[in-house]
């Protein structure tokens, strides 16, 4: 089975009507394999931008382990490693949930993210000099 990380902005998109990559977002969202993965940092970030709608912040917790959405774990010990990641990557200012994505999809050899940040992603690299496949696919 095909494992795909999700970033915060699909996050975002899919509970956000009005946001502008909604209907692609859905779209996509309906011919992925599920589980979707991620990692707290993303529902962080997701959370913090979607709170000017508190519904939403509820329905994306809801969605977590129901299915749908899978976390991943991070431990402590691993935190050296995602700063390493942030370090390498300090002259485009990854913001942390991008730094543990790197770092998962390193760690559990995913090759697929759903994101809307194709400018970071098509730069970030795995330990072992892989990017990562961008999801959905834009002309």
């Amino acid at each position: 089975m095909k494992r795909i990380l999700v970033d915060t902005g699909p996050l975002v998109a899919i509970f956000s009507p009005q946001d502008r990559q909604h209907e692609t977002c859905v779209h996509t969202l309906r011919e992925l394999p599920g589980p979707l993965l991620t990692c707290w940092p993303v529902i962080t970030e997701a959370a913090w931008l979607l709170r000017p709608a508190p519904r939403a912040v509820q329905q994306l917790l809801g969605i977590i382990d129901g299915g749908f959405l899978e976390l991943l774990p991070l431990a402590g010990a691993e935190a050296p490693s995602i700063a390493k990641i942030m370090q390498k990557y300090e002259d485009i200012r990854p913001q942390l949930a991008d730094a543990a994505l790197v770092y998962v999809a390193d760690r559990e050899k995913i090759e697929t993210i759903f994101t809307l940040d194709r400018r970071d992603f098509a730069i970030y690299r795995s330990g072992r000099g892989h990017t990562l496949r961008i999801i959905p696919e834009v002309e």
